[in-house]
């Protein structure tokens, strides 16, 4: 198998079609097996890594920065850090997140400049290649909230800011690229009006929910990716693990909540749902790569969705 090679938004960084979704390290998988499942990875072709400060999930303030620690310890281990491209986020406003920079999380140059100091300093790099703002400060929906409520008094960090403090770290060369991840179509042209209007860094991706039971991104930002070339990093591409196959016949992930979700209990409808959403997801015109996370819990996972990637698929299932 070859691995599938894209570029990121408009800049010629080059990625594989699937990017490793990393946020079990640290709590499911150890350190070992991360550094198995990232040496896998990378045998396969994948070149691309994605995290985040808040991983492990869920997230607890004894394994917060966790993940990236595992990533740290490979990288300087292997010492292949030109190998890879390396992504993370920082971590937005949260009532429950209160452990993490005394429980005042913002998009402002306070909040941002210090998740990302921490951030290399656990991935023992100097530089990330996609740095993402993990969630937006303003209230909104996001992480598929519905009945969207008018807030009565905003006090988010403007984009225009968040963007500043961005484009300064970009000068610093501490980042490469920016993008952002759980927006809505208004905050995604926001961030392109204000960087093709202030001269600021332009995002060259959005990392947002995307799969076959769930084609909300088509809805609204499918047409913005495509036109402004914003490319799409579609988490959960397997409707966290409903299109694995793993909950038909009845079963139940003792380890998790979401077989109560809509998402989990159509899963007996489909004969080989893998088989099915694998090959639909990377076919899709708007799709940059697809983040594989909860399937690498295991290696043999891991090799089963990637080597899943390439194959064809009904017409009827790609024109859906």
């Amino acid at each position: 198998m070859v691995m599938p090679i894209t570029t990121l938004g408009r800049n010629d960084i080059k990625v594989s079609r699937v990017c490793l979704g990393t946020m079990t390290w640290g709590e499911q998988n150890s350190e070992a097996e991360a550094h198995t499942q990232l040496d896998a990875a990378l045998d396969f072709g994948v070149n691309f890594i994605d995290t985040a400060e808040m991983y492990p999930v869920p997230p607890m303030a004894s394994t917060y920065g966790e993940t990236e620690r595992c990533i740290g310890s490979w990288l300087k281990a292997r010492n292949n850090r030109d190998k890879v491209v390396l992504a993370t986020k920082v971590m937005s406003r949260s009532d429950d997140l209160t452990y993490v920079r005394d429980g005042d999380m913002r998009l402002d140059h306070k909040n941002i400049t210090a998740a990302l100091d921490a951030s290399l300093d656990r991935l023992q790099t100097d530089y990330v290649d996609l740095y993402q703002l993990h969630w937006p400060d303003r209230k909104t929906n996001y992480f598929g909230q519905l009945g969207y409520r008018y807030p009565d008094n905003d006090d988010s960090v403007p984009i225009e800011e968040s963007l500043q403090v961005l484009a300064d770290l970009v000068k610093t060369g501490k980042v490469r690229h920016i993008g952002i991840s759980n927006e809505t179509p208004w905050g995604a042209m926001r961030f392109i009006q204000l960087a093709q209007i202030k001269g600021l860094p332009r995002a060259v991706s959005i990392q947002n929910p995307y799969n076959l039971l769930n084609r909300t991104f088509e809805v609204g930002l499918a047409e913005i990716a495509h036109r402004e070339q914003l490319g799409l990093l579609a988490y959960s591409p397997l409707a966290f693990g409903t299109l694995s196959g793993k909950y038909l016949n009845g079963a139940k992930d003792s380890t998790q909540h979401r077989w109560h979700s809509p998402i989990c209990i159509h899963a007996h409808l489909f004969p080989a749902p893998s088989l099915v959403q694998r090959p639909w997801h990377n076919y899709r015109p708007i799709s940059t790569a697809s983040i594989l996370s909860w399937m690498m819990t295991s290696l043999r996972g891991s090799k089963r969705s990637i080597n899943a990637t390439p194959i064809p698929a009904h017409n009827f299932l790609l024109t859906s």
